[in-house]
């Protein structure tokens, strides 16, 4: 391809730049000519941006518009009040949640909702099993959503409990930092935990 000259640079379309690269040297001062690339270049950028965001909808995690038949099709209720994050691991955990149950199709469908790591510990004899967020401090945002993913998944005679993971006091002593430091410090909460 050839290098766009002085006098074509005023093509603002990516496409008809390069549609004009391809063109004699002799077109090169014609303002018919860039008319007319640029034209044809908006046309051209319109159509491969479509094309990049249809490509995207095949996609959880890049659908935007699209959630709604990715929701559709997996029998997911759609609410668009919900950030597309959320929305996005509903539909990414009823993927993941299919096969025989076990602590790893558990975990596979609580990552999909927390964003990080998480441990199943099962309690044969109480018939019941635990969700540990093992990355994730406090309460995911989507955890109604993550619960009725699991109670779609276990047998209905187990019960579940959810474990949160929080900084505490015993996190900042292994810093070896004291009050009158975390004070000039200056840092919200968010940044502490991850500081922490």
């Amino acid at each position: 391809m050839n290098a766009p000259s002085a006098v074509h640079v005023g093509l603002t379309s990516e496409k008809g730049r390069e549609l004009f690269s391809y063109l004699p040297s002799y077109y090169e001062t014609s303002r018919v000519m860039q008319a007319d690339m640029q034209s044809k270049g908006n046309e051209m950028d319109l159509l491969y941006q479509a094309l990049g965001e249809t490509l995207d909808q095949f996609f959880v995690r890049t659908a935007t518009w699209g959630l709604d038949f990715w929701e559709q099709e997996l029998g997911i209720e759609t609410d668009r009040l919900k950030p597309m994050e959320q929305r996005r691991a509903v539909v990414e955990s009823k993927l993941r949640g299919a096969g025989k149950f076990s602590g790893r199709l558990v975990a596979n469908v609580a990552e999909a909702y927390a964003g990080g790591k998480v441990d199943i510990t099962f309690q044969p004899e109480a018939w019941s099993f635990t969700v540990s967020f093992v990355d994730t401090m406090g309460i995911p945002p989507n955890i109604d959503d993550l619960k009725r993913a699991i109670d779609e998944l276990k047998p209905a005679h187990m019960a579940v409990e959810y474990e949160y993971r929080y900084l505490i006091w015993d996190d900042l002593d292994n810093k070896q930092i004291t009050w009158d430091e975390l004070d000039t410090a200056s840092l919200t909460w968010n940044e502490l935990e991850v500081w922490a």
